[in-house]
């Protein structure tokens, strides 16, 4: 009496290889979907971090510029203000908090494929 997956796989080995090809697509596209959602937090990351450092930059031109002249202009404010904002909205994209859920429709697949040998050996042994 052999469980009906052993069954299965000596007389239809052909089924056996088109599932574990569909286990190897879904992985392909699960990972491909999580490594998307990492690279765009990185790259948000490192523009945060050169638009914080090009705005000290800029804060630190407007000042000496405004000392030098001994006026107040308001593109000493804007410009390093759009650096800024730059820096403030990348950083906020970094560091959002989103929901990590790779690989969750393999685990899914996975779950009903034990399910379902549960209950095909139930089945059997009656």
């Amino acid at each position: 009496m052999l469980h009906p997956i052993f069954s299965t796989v000596l007389g239809h080995p052909e089924l056996v290889a088109d599932h574990a090809a569909n286990y190897a697509a879904l992985v392909r596209q699960e990972a491909t979907q999580a490594g998307r959602g990492l690279v765009v937090r990185i790259v948000a990351g490192v523009l945060a971090a050169v638009s914080a450092m090009l705005a000290l930059g800029l804060i630190g031109v407007a000042a000496m510029l405004g000392a030098l002249h001994g006026s107040f202009h308001w593109v000493l404010v804007v410009v390093p203000g759009i650096a800024l904002l730059l820096a403030l909205v990348s950083a906020y994209f970094a560091s959002r908090h989103s929901e990590f859920h790779a690989f969750s429709d393999l685990r899914a697949q996975l779950d009903a494929d034990v399910q379902a040998l549960h209950l095909a050996g139930e089945a059997r042994g009656r």
